[in-house]
């Protein structure tokens, strides 16, 4: 089914971007918004690259500089689209979209954590802040948490919001699942070397954005898979102390420290790339995805269809 609206009702004053010319676009607004955070932010502090695997000062700030992309795509989508932030996913009942979110994610998490250490792929190597709490160390996560919720969000505005509502507008929610999925595992075909790790990572990121996907279509809003993403990622890096999309994070853990067990196979740990390499993973989403077919989520997205609008 195409003219496909996903979050809002479409009115004759919208325009809409060409599906061609909006994969270029989202690259552009993607490096535009991280250049600017480089430049504009860390440079001139006086961070580096380095930095960011060694300090959560600069880490946090990268992440928040996210933002520039979502102000980015957010102004595309005002001036020349002529759509509401509505039109995009964010829409109403925002807190409790976004609460349930927060609580399902990290139930996904946890599922998949759980199951790799069921399995023998970690082991715990201490107990985070919990060794010695102060409030000093809390500092930290909760930046990184702000910082998450900035960077997961845009990412689901930029995939989630405004290219999987577009290219269902034009083709069909199948093809707009498809495109907006393989595009998101792409943008992460860069974080580590050529490996079996990356392999498996970009396939369970496709797993990723496919299921994200449909619970965006089935809730018909973008918040509850914005609080999903940055709590996904949040509890990876900070939570468990393991790596997130093949990246450390500079703090104490939260929940506790997880290392890879001794021996435990690469395809069960994730290796370089973090738990969102291992088969565990893979088992949880592939889950998660039969869950939302079974429910019927694409027969949700037909609620705003507005056929024989340019």
């Amino acid at each position: 089914m195409k003219q496909i609206e996903l979050y809002a009702a479409r009115t004759s004053r919208h325009r809409r971007t060409w599906t061609a010319a909006a994969i270029p676009l989202i690259v552009l607004f993607f490096i535009a918004g991280q250049l600017l955070t480089i430049f504009g932010i860390l440079k001139p502090m006086g961070f580096h690259q380095a930095d960011l695997a060694t300090q959560w000062q600069p880490l946090t700030i990268q992440l928040l500089g996210f933002g520039f992309t979502a102000l980015l795509i957010l102004a595309w989508a005002w001036l020349f689209e002529r759509r509401s932030p509505a039109t995009l996913g964010l829409n109403g009942d925002a807190l409790l979209r976004y609460g349930r979110g927060l609580l399902v994610g990290a139930g996904f998490l946890f599922a998949a954590i759980g199951l790799a250490c069921a399995l023998g792929g970690y082991r715990i190597e201490g107990f985070g802040v919990w060794s010695g709490p102060t409030l000093a160390l809390f500092l930290p996560i909760l930046c990184i948490f702000g910082g998450f919720m900035i960077q997961g969000a845009t990412e689901e505005l930029m995939l989630r919001g405004w290219l999987m509502q577009l290219v269902a507008s034009r083709h069909g929610l199948v093809i707009a699942v498809i495109i907006n999925s393989l595009i998101f595992a792409l943008l992460h075909a860069g974080n580590i070397e050529p490996s079996p790790e990356l392999a498996l990572a970009l396939v369970n990121l496709v797993l990723f954005a496919v299921m994200i996907s449909l619970y965006a279509i089935k809730e018909g809003s973008l918040w509850g898979v914005c609080a999903w993403h940055s709590i996904w990622n949040t509890l990876l890096g900070v939570g468990f102390g393991l790596d997130v999309s093949g990246g450390k994070i500079a703090v104490q853990s939260l929940v506790v420290d997880l290392a890879p067990a001794q021996g435990a196979a690469w395809w069960l740990t994730g290796g370089a790339f973090g738990p969102e390499a291992s088969v565990a993973t893979s088992i949880v989403l592939l889950a998660g995805v039969v869950y939302f077919l079974v429910t019927g989520t694409l027969r949700q997205g037909a609620r705003y269809s507005a056929p024989g609008l340019g």
